[in-house]
């Protein structure tokens, strides 16, 4: 079994919670392989994201298509546990892991951010923290290409950014089902912003400390 601090992995407690690891060896015993897993969490994000466009053009009342959304955003971080335990712990990796273990993760949080901005009349906004949170990623995975590991570090890594937004779309739903007309979806991406702004520029000072 893996250590929850082995170098190159996210570090998760829940990884370490017996009906995850039960579940991804059921998976794992049923072929299912991690790059499939991968692009079902496209799948949830996709539907996330249709979710939070119909609410906004008015076709679905605001109050199910948040709900829908913010169980999308922990499907897909479902998903995002599970592709990796089944590859390392069920044995499965493959060739293309890298890449569908990356890869997805840009579109799910571009699908997220970007619907949510747009869902609140914040399109701007919600363009800007997509854009960010790929950076993020890149200045990531550019530290293991340079040899000095990945770094994980927030405040505001992938799991802090889809904490804050299922938070903020259950919030957004309250708001809605009690009339009270409070913008949590704006504020929200703002503190997404300011938050994954500073974890850059933290792993990109991180990395510089790093280099020979």
């Amino acid at each position: 079994m893996s250590s929850e601090n082995e170098p190159g992995r996210r570090p998760i407690q829940t990884r370490n919670n017996a009906a995850v690891k039960k579940f991804a060896s059921a998976l794992a015993s049923k072929r299912v392989t991690p790059n499939q897993i991968s692009v079902i969490g496209i799948g949830f994000a996709l539907v996330g994201a249709v979710a939070l466009a119909t609410a906004c053009r008015g076709w679905l009342w605001p109050v199910p298509a948040l709900v829908i959304a913010a169980l999308c955003v922990q499907a897909r971080l479902m998903c995002n546990l599970l592709d990796g335990l089944v590859a390392v712990e069920g044995g499965l990796k493959g060739k293309a892991g890298d890449l569908f273990n990356e890869f997805p993760d840009r579109i799910e949080d571009t699908l997220f951010l970007a619907a949510a901005g747009h869902a609140c009349g914040e399109a701007a906004l919600g363009w800007a923290c997509a854009a960010l949170a790929a950076i993020t990623a890149y200045v990531r995975a550019l530290g293991a290409s340079l040899g000095q590991g990945q770094d994980f570090s927030g405040p505001c890594a992938k799991q802090h950014r889809m904490a804050i937004l299922t938070a903020a779309m259950l919030g957004a739903a309250l708001c809605e089902l009690l009339n009270i007309n409070i913008p949590v979806l704006p504020v929200a991406l703002w503190i997404i912003v300011a938050g994954t702004f500073i974890t850059t520029a933290r792993r990109v000072l991180n990395l510089y400390r790093r280099l020979p």
